[in-house]
Parts: C-alpha cells; structure tokens; sequence
C-alpha cells in the first residue's frame, strides 16, 4: 500500500501535469467572448447580475423580434466551442476566461410563419443591444427537446439589476404586439421527443362562401349570430354589459357538414387567429387558451370532443376526464374576452353527462342533421355543377338517398365522374344511376358507414336511416359503440 507521502507526490505531479496541459494547450485564434462582452458593458460581464426568463417553444420568433423592438440598436454575435449548448450564460463566461469559447456565427433555426412564409430565427446567439442608457447582452435560445430543453430561454445581462427586470417586463407587452400568429389559422401539435407543444402548423384559411354550406333553414343563421354577429356588435354587448365569450356545438351523426361549416365560419372572420384542436392534441387546451387570450379576436375549435369526454387526464394526479379541463379553461376566460369557442361531436349522449355537470360554458347546441330530400337535390348540384341532370333524374336519386351524408352526396358525384372518365364520355344520369347503385349495393356497405351514411340498402333501395345518435346515457338503450376517427388523427378543418 502507498504511504501518504508517495500519495501527496503522485497529487502534485499530476497537478503539474494538468497545469502543463493547460498551458500547452494551443489558444483560440477568435475573438475572446468575454472581451468583447466587456467592452460593451464596460464592466467585468463576471460581475454584472444575470436574470432569466423562459416563454413556449413555439414563441421563438415573438421573443426575437420583442427582443429587438426593445433595444435601440443591437448586433448579435454567435459562439464557437464545444458543447456551448450545455452550460449557463454564468458558465460560459467562467469557461471563457480559459479560451474554451470565442466569437463565432450566430445559429439559426427556420420557423415557419404562414403557410407559404418562412424565416431564420436566433436560435443560439447573444444580442449586444442598447435601450437610452442602458447596455444588455441577451442570449437567446431556442427550444431542444431532443435534449431537454423544452422552453425558449433568454438570459440578460445588465450592469443594474433593475434594468434587466425592466427589460423582462416589458416583453409580454413586446411579445403581443409584434406575434406573427395573429390573425393566422395553427394547429397545436406535439413533437417527436416526448411531451410538449411542438411546431404549429398554419394553414391557409378556407374561402367557403355561404351558397357552398347547406343546411336546413334557419341552422346556419344560429351559429352566424352566436359566432360571427357577436364579434360585428362586441362594443354594444360590453356596453350592455354582456360577455362577449361563448361556446357554440355542433352535433350530429358524422359526415353532415359540421366540419364544413366551420370551414365557412373561419372564412367570415379573417381577422380573427384561429387554434385548432383535434383528438389528443386537446391536450394542448391551456396553450390554446393562452394563446387566444393574447391575440384575440380568436376562435378556437376542438373536434371531435366526444374522443375526450371519457378519457382521464393523469397529468397533475387528478383523473378527470380531458373535457372537464377544456370546459374549466373556457371558463377561466374573463368575460370580455372575444374568444369563441367551436366544438363538435358525432356522439352528443357522451358529452351531455359533462357538459350537465359543468353548465354555463357552452351557450348554444346545434344539430347538424342528415340532409332532408331538398338539401340532398343541393347538394347534387353543389358538388356536381358539370353534371347536366333533368329535374326527374335528380329526384330519382333523391329517393334513392334517403338517410345518407352530404359526405356520401360528394363521394357519388366523384364516382359519377370516375366511371365517366373510365368510359371516356361526358358524366351524365346514366353514370349517376351506375355510381349510386354501386353505392347502395350490400358490398359497398362499410364505405356508407364510413361516409357516415345509415347500414342497410341495395341497389334501388333506399338504405334505412336509423336513429341518429342523440342524448342517450352511456348504457342506456340507444347508446352504441363510439363511432369516428381514433384519437389524435386530425381530421383537418383545412382541406
């Protein structure tokens, strides 16, 4: 065994040997980060106090561009070194008084801003910016799930403490005023390395014209007044003190035409931002909310609420299902907020039960019915204008549909046209009368249930309409197998 002498040698020698290292080592030919940050401060950076702040992954552009609004000038400089991701601005700048980093180029990460719009964002770089007196460094960092990091991180330096709390306070403000998402159509989404918002994705918004929605008389005028006709009167209603937030369902059996009318919907309010939700992404109800709240006028839409209405959410030790917490946040608004809220359902029965125990946040339901005979014969001509059709011929398949969708209205007019093309002649009755037998026929009836359309029916014969799911209790008779897409497939209000 060594005795404590030869332990104490073996210490200093290896002391020596990493001081020789060290000094051995060769030193970085770029610019010293720490001189270049002292020259702007014009104080040690070690002794200027930092303070931080952290804002939503997808926010990286709005606190970029709050950044430099604030300042009155600024340059950004970028970092050479290894592993510079990994370590504090205090970190850095200790590990610079050894050369480990210097100036380098700034990275960047491309972030989309609409649907055909695109720009390169800071996403590691430090801001030597000046706002009246006062010198700041500022590093910016954008989100890394990949490695843990799953916020935007700012860092600020500022000779007095009390002008980098100024400097924080002012960016909600900043961040509001310059967001590019206002006004814009985004999807919430999670990423691919765990949990979290991840990217938005925007979408153009749909130019539905109100002849292109059809709907029994009086349906479409309801939503209008609840949706749109409380944002054209909002000063009226906040001077009579009413609430300007509100919650509009849409149900009814799938493939009516509630998708598409908040399609028509999202047209009539170009001004407003709009958040969709659909099957696990309502996961995201708190950002959405957040996010509506800041760039109101907004709407947001949740499809398909039934696919949450029973299922738990584990995520803080309660298990309530995920639509008690949509309800909770749409009423977490304050009341002259001008959010709208838009949900729909294939199963009313499975929504009732929470919508009863958490009253007050949907203002109005309405029912999006199976196309009565006249809105399938417009239908028929809505989807197919090509076809030259008699008034009898239109009948004549009017009957024949009875309980079908305007989903199975369109997809027999595209097959009219296929089997027109396949033939190499000018679509016309006689394709029509092929398309909707092949249709109604008993080994087409997955593709009606899939269309939304009623079971049963052959060729000639009118399938049967059935109930239409209505408020049935689960258990209760009526109540069938949850119909619809599986959670977390988005069945898209664009497209």
């Amino acid at each position: 065994m060594p005795d404590e002498t030869q332990i104490d040698e073996f210490a200093r020698l290896f002391t020596r040997f990493l001081e020789r290292m060290q000094q051995a080592a060769p030193r970085m030919s770029r610019e010293s980060l720490r001189a270049r940050l002292h020259a702007h401060l014009g104080v040690e950076p070690e002794e200027v106090p930092v303070v931080s702040s952290q804002f939503p992954s997808y926010d990286l552009p709005n606190v970029q561009r709050a950044i430099e609004a604030w300042f009155d000038s600024f340059e950004v400089l970028g970092l050479a070194g290894p592993n510079r991701g990994h370590h504090s601005l205090g970190e850095l700048l200790e590990l610079a008084e050894y050369d480990r980093f210097g100036i380098g180029a700034v990275d960047y990460q491309r972030v989309q801003l609409d649907v055909d719009e695109e720009v390169d964002c800071v996403a590691f770089g430090f801001y030597l910016g000046v706002q009246g007196e006062d010198r700041f460094v500022a590093l910016l960092r954008a989100a890394n799930p990949q490695y843990g990091r799953a916020s935007v991180d700012l860092e600020i330096l500022a000779v007095a403490r009390s002008a980098g709390d100024r400097f924080l306070g002012a960016l909600p403000e900043l961040i509001k005023q310059h967001n590019v998402f206002r006004g814009k159509v985004v999807s919430f989404e999670g990423h691919e390395f765990g949990q979290g918002v991840g990217p938005f994705r925007l979408h153009p918004r749909p130019g539905v014209t109100r002849t292109d929605v059809v709907l029994p008389d009086g349906v479409l005028e309801r939503i209008e007044r609840e949706v749109v006709g409380i944002a054209e009167h909002r000063e009226k209603l906040l001077a009579a003190g009413q609430h300007l937030r509100r919650g509009v369902l849409l149900y009814g059996p799938p493939g009516t035409g509630k998708t598409h009318t908040i399609r028509y919907v999202l047209s009539q309010l170009p001004a407003f931002t709009v958040v969709l939700l659909a099957g696990t992404s309502i996961h995201f109800i708190s950002q959405a909310c957040a996010l509506a709240r800041m760039l109101q006028p907004a709407l947001v839409v949740l499809e398909d609420c039934d696919l949450v209405a029973e299922a738990r959410d584990y995520s803080r030790g309660a298990e309530n299902p995920l639509l008690f917490q949509v309800l909770n946040e749409m009423d977490g608004l304050a009341q002259d907020a001008d959010v709208a809220f838009l949900l729909t359902t294939n199963r009313a029965d499975l929504l009732e039960p929470a919508l009863m125990q958490r009253p007050g946040r949907v203002d109005m339901a309405v029912e999006v019915p199976l196309p009565d005979a006249d809105g399938r014969a417009r239908l028929l001509r809505l989807y197919g204008p090509g076809l030259d059709l008699p008034s009898e011929v239109v009948d004549e398949i009017v009957d024949q549909t009875e309980g079908t969708t305007a989903s199975f209205m369109k997809e027999l007019v595209r097959r009219t046209v296929l089997l027109a093309a396949e033939a190499d002649e000018t679509p016309g009755a006689d394709h029509l009368r092929a398309a909707v037998a092949e249709l109604l026929s008993s080994r087409d009836t997955l593709t009606r249930r899939l269309l939304g359309a009623a079971d049963g029916g052959t060729a000639g014969e009118p399938p049967s309409a059935g109930p239409m799911p209505g408020l049935a209790a689960p258990g209760s008779a009526g109540f069938a197998p949850r119909p619809g897409p599986m959670p977390g497939v988005y069945k898209g209000i664009i497209g």
